[in-house]
């Protein structure tokens, strides 16, 4: 069978998508690593964990690579309120949006980070970290499952019982709801 002729981007997305299957497969064997190879590594071992490490995801604030000591938060979804910037299906303005939610509005929007609380209830975090939830949605438009690092709490406007929608949904989300599609190879 022949394969169809891509353009270079579309090659290198379909490299990227292989290598990234790869890097699971690693992962799955249980010997991954991202920190520095164990001394017992082979070339391979080595070679594959370059590789996941290049590949790992794109790198933005708070996506928990740079250090500090915060855990990640594991999310469900996110969306991102921005003046002039609503996500599809919200009808209202960002300034009714606001209102609705119960903060202040922003010139640089908001976050809403969907999550659980320690209970395991639904809850959704009201966060100013735009910035960081545009890094994730680039992460998760390539598949690539990440969390953020948990907010600082200045970065905390609210926490509101359930979920606030529509949301772009996590990688891990989407695979345990079989809202995916894409293919398995």
């Amino acid at each position: 069978m022949t394969s169809p002729k891509l353009s270079e981007l579309d090659h290198l997305r379909e490299i990227e998508r292989l290598a990234d299957h790869v890097r699971l497969a690693a992962s799955g064997e249980g010997w991954l690593s991202y920190r520095e190879d164990p001394e017992d590594a082979t070339a391979l071992h080595r070679s594959v964990n370059a590789l996941a490490r290049a590949l790992r995801h794109h790198h933005f604030e708070g996506d928990g690579c740079s250090g500090g000591d915060r855990p990640l938060i594991r999310l469900a979804g996110a969306s991102v309120l921005k003046p002039g910037a609503m996500p599809a299906g919200v009808e209202e303005e960002y300034e009714e949006a606001c209102a609705r939610i119960g903060v202040e509005p922003r010139s640089e929007g908001w976050a809403l980070w969907n999550t659980w609380s320690d209970g395991g209830l639904t809850v959704t975090m009201v966060v100013s970290a735009v910035a960081t939830t545009e890094g994730l949605f680039e992460n998760w438009s390539r598949g690539r499952d990440i969390d953020p690092v948990s907010p600082l709490p200045s970065q905390i406007a609210l926490v509101r019982h359930g979920w606030i929608g529509p949301m772009t949904f996590s990688p891990r989300t989407v695979s345990r709801t079989g809202l995916g599609g894409e293919p398995l190879s």
